[in-house]
């Protein structure tokens, strides 16, 4: 897919096969997120691959709205410095990992992090630094439904779009 062919396709996967993905594709995967545009160049994200079933199924446990991580291949914790921009820097990467993804016709979910109560006890287990706060999980695996890669119905751009002023 091309690019703009990926972030019209894109969509949130939660139903994922029993198939592991390659390491060379997780890491470029997170490559994609390395590459995000951030403030100041501070590059403020680290990022754990997470494919332990034991893990996956104990996180799932504590993200009351990724109890589906815990049948996927992997999830990737995105973690950031606790700077200024830590939570644009932190979605920036995230929209790349799921756009690189998805063009790698793995499926994806971004389940929150930051503000919720899981967080440290995430972070509790994946061993993260103090310093560093957990923006997001992504969940990734091949889609189990067939076609999961199709345009759904969006606001046509004349309703959204306005020019100069409102």
């Amino acid at each position: 897919m091309d690019a703009i062919e990926v972030l019209k396709k894109r969509r949130s996967i939660r139903v994922f096969q029993q198939k592991p993905i390659l390491k060379d594709q997780l890491e470029a995967v997170v490559d994609a997120g390395r590459f995000a545009p951030t403030a100041r160049n501070l590059q403020p994200w680290e990022f754990v691959i997470i494919t332990q079933k034991r893990v996956l199924s104990e996180i799932a446990k504590l993200a009351e709205n990724g109890r589906f991580i815990q049948d996927c291949a992997a999830c990737i914790a995105v973690f950031s410095s606790d700077t200024k921009y830590y939570l644009e820097d932190g979605c920036a990467a995230t929209v790349n990992m799921l756009n690189a993804a998805a063009a790698l016709g793995i499926g994806s979910c971004w389940v929150a992090g930051d503000k919720k109560s899981y967080c440290q006890d995430i972070s509790r287990i994946l061993n993260a630094k103090n310093n560093l706060k957990l923006v997001s999980l992504i969940a990734l695996g091949y889609p189990k439904e067939d076609g999961a890669f199709g345009i759904v119905e969006k606001k046509r751009l004349g309703e959204i779009l306005h020019w100069e002023k409102f």
